[in-house]
């Protein structure tokens, strides 16, 4: 069982200037990211654990990142990918595949939103 999620540069540098802009946490970004990925119209584009070196990135520890709510993104995460997988599939390879998607449609969200607090507004919707 694996419980350290490595992320890619890109996440890392995005998750870095929207804490600096917002004041949330990463761990608190990469939940908000997710769910994007997850709430996402794209459910036709497939999502697959990336393959990639993520060695520049951030290494952030399971519980750190999914919390409490563990169970209920594993849930979902198998609920989108329709398919049966193992705890070593569901982390860090889906989770992270949804995260990579996700923080581009995050960073995407707070540019279009322009400040704090639209950008909060934005993903309560």
């Amino acid at each position: 069982m694996n419980f350290t999620l490595k992320t890619s540069k890109y996440a890392k540098e995005n998750l870095t200037q929207l804490q600096a802009s917002t004041g949330i946490t990463p761990n608190i970004l990469i939940r908000y990211a997710v769910s994007l990925s997850l709430r996402s119209n794209a459910s036709e584009e497939k999502v697959e654990p990336p393959i990639k070196d993520f060695s520049d990135g951030l290494v952030l520890n399971r519980n750190t990142v999914t919390g409490e709510y563990d169970d209920v993104f594993k849930a979902l995460i198998i609920q989108y990918a329709e398919k049966e997988m193992t705890d070593e599939e569901y982390f860090p390879g889906y989770f992270n595949a949804h995260l990579e998607r996700g923080i581009r449609l995050l960073a995407a969200e707070y540019k279009s939103a322009g400040n704090f607090e639209r950008f909060i507004r934005a993903l309560l919707l």
